[in-house]
């Protein structure tokens, strides 16, 4: 079986999971009798959600290692900037500018139409009790902003260790998960200048690290057909069909960031910085996009994504296999805006008030993470664990959204694949190929 095949089954049970336990949930909230609800609430407490759980605390335990060990590696990946001169540069401020974009486009979109506030304020004080004690150090702690200057400096870590064991603790008054970042961001710049004969072994380390953090992430997903069963069992037994609308204007959200940096976005990159016909282009892309969609991997469509810009689009070939190889793992710009979305949509979800100054750091977050983000369907899940985790929305909320992260998957993988076209295109424009 083909990994593509694999991934699809997967995500089939997933989804299956996923409508069972909501179809289920919302029999036994609508139709048991009231005599015997409180019954139902032990069942929900003490055996469906720790189950459902099972799975995410998996998860959760290799979400420092993970964003570690692929922080560095993207890094040094982007390192060859160093080397490759203007053709690195270019590459790295086009990636950091479209995923800037696609952050801000998220941030904007979600503050504008505000799908979590669709909740009615009794589901939403419903679920929030399911989620007691997380919740309400969450409401807490989204109240409390710190000025810009104090978030800026609390980015640089004074000791990374203690921000690793502390990312996750509310009462951290430091950088958390973004230092940890940052310092990641250190490392990978240091490998990538280091003589590389003297840091074989560390390379090696945080690539096995990388990898070993990704078969544990495999572990937790075989359990995620069991996991979102129970899950969508115990929010859909209390929530009823309010969820259900509250899920479609999540959706519908995702999908319009998704189309305007798409269909905005992108053009007018592609115009006044490639001096090329959108049109064209994209039609000329359409194999790479629609080979993206189909299998929810960038690194799976590195292949047909590498011939598409060499025959299709006449992007000198040294140009394109380097900005589509770093491209795949460290231009995530439909990522981005999904977990950007996605978490201030679960914190709204939740009561959690953001400031600006915290929707910043949420922002840098999203786009950071988009380095780090394995190139595989679900890759960008444990970084949005990660990014819940480190403004206190309960992590298990992330339930919520899993049994339709397939389709978000699909659509956002298209727009990673698109982009690294168009980087590769205003990479190739007025820089020869003798320059690579």
């Amino acid at each position: 079986m083909s990994k593509s095949a694999g991934a699809n089954s997967q995500a089939a049970r997933i989804l299956f999971g996923l409508g069972l336990g909501l179809a289920l949930g919302l029999l036994a909230g609508s139709f048991l009798p009231e005599a015997t609800q409180p019954a139902l609430n032990w069942w929900i407490d003490q055996v469906i959600q720790p189950a459902g759980r099972l799975f995410l605390r998996i998860i959760f335990m290799v979400v420092i290692p993970l964003i570690l060990s692929a922080i560095v590696i993207g890094t040094m990946e982007m390192g060859d900037v160093r080397t490759l001169g203007r053709v690195g540069s270019r590459a790295l401020f086009a990636t950091v500018a479209l995923s800037a974009t696609s952050v801000a486009i998220a941030l904007g979109l979600v503050n504008l139409i505000q799908p979590g506030h669709s909740l009615p304020e009794a589901s939403r004080a419903s679920l929030v009790a399911t989620y007691a004690g997380a919740s309400q150090k969450s409401i807490e702690r989204g109240s409390q902003s710190q000025t810009i200057a104090t978030t800026l400096l609390n980015f640089i870590p004074e000791n990374p260790l203690a921000e690793a064991v502390n990312a996750f603790n509310p009462e951290n008054k430091g950088g958390g998960l973004l230092a940890v970042m940052v310092f990641s961001l250190f490392v990978g710049v240091a490998l990538t200048i280091a003589p590389r004969e003297r840091t074989v072994i560390l390379r090696g380390f945080f690539e096995g690290m990388f990898e070993v953090s990704m078969v544990i992430i495999g572990f937790a997903l075989r359990l995620a057909p069991l996991g979102v069963a129970c899950l969508g069992f115990a929010v859909a037994a209390r929530l009823g069909l309010d969820l259900f609308r509250t899920l479609g204007i999540y959706v519908g959200v995702v999908l319009l960031g998704l189309a305007i940096q798409q269909f905005v976005v992108y053009p007018l990159a592609l115009r006044f910085f490639a001096g090329r016909g959108p049109l064209r282009f994209f039609s000329d892309a359409k194999e790479a996009i629609i080979t993206a969609f189909s299998t929810s991997s960038s690194n799976a469509t590195l292949p047909v994504a590498l011939r598409v810009a060499e025959k299709n689009l006449a992007i000198p070939p040294r140009i394109a296999r380097f900005v589509l190889t770093v491209g795949a793992s460290a231009n995530q710009n439909g990522t981005a805006l999904y977990e950007g979305v996605t978490v201030l949509f679960l914190a709204q979800v939740f009561g959690v008030d953001l400031s600006f100054s915290q929707q910043i750091v949420v922002a840098l977050m999203c786009v950071m993470a988009g380095i780090g983000t394995a190139g595989v369907p679900g890759g960008s899940l444990p970084l949005v664990v990660g990014v819940l985790l480190s403004i206190n929305v309960p992590p298990d909320a992330i339930a919520i959204i899993l049994g339709i992260d397939r389709f978000l998957d699909m659509c956002r993988t298209a727009l990673n694949v698109s982009g690294d076209l168009v980087i590769a295109a205003i990479v190739a424009n007025g820089t020869p190929e003798a320059e690579v």
